[in-house]
């Protein structure tokens, strides 16, 4: 196709704030986990496809059910007002555990 500009498993980044390799972070309305570490206001590489372990709010959380990711405290939660949906829950964690998340990619 000549029209493809690139797969989108990993796209740029800004990052809104300093992230360290394997954080996430939230571009735009674009959730990615960071490739490397990124300075704040600095491009690097986020990947958007993939089933990555992150720091979970003080809440359990269930598997299979969506994850949502609350931009404030920079952690996953269940919680859905006001926050950002990420992806899905592959297994249940306590709360703060951290659990794995399938990213989904959806507007």
């Amino acid at each position: 196709m000549k029209n493809l500009v690139q797969p989108g498993d990993n796209v740029d980044v800004v990052a809104p704030y300093a992230v360290t390799s394997g954080q996430g972070l939230l571009d735009g309305a674009e959730f990615s986990v960071a490739s490397t570490d990124i300075a704040q206001g600095a491009s690097g590489i986020g990947v958007t496809k993939g089933v990555f372990t992150l720091p979970t709010a003080a809440v359990a959380v269930t598997r299979k059910t969506i994850a949502y990711w609350d931009n404030t405290a920079r952690l996953v939660t269940n919680v859905a007002s006001g926050n950002t949906k990420i992806g899905i829950f592959q297994a249940s964690a306590a709360a703060s555990a951290g659990a794995p998340v399938k990213l989904v990619s959806a507007i």
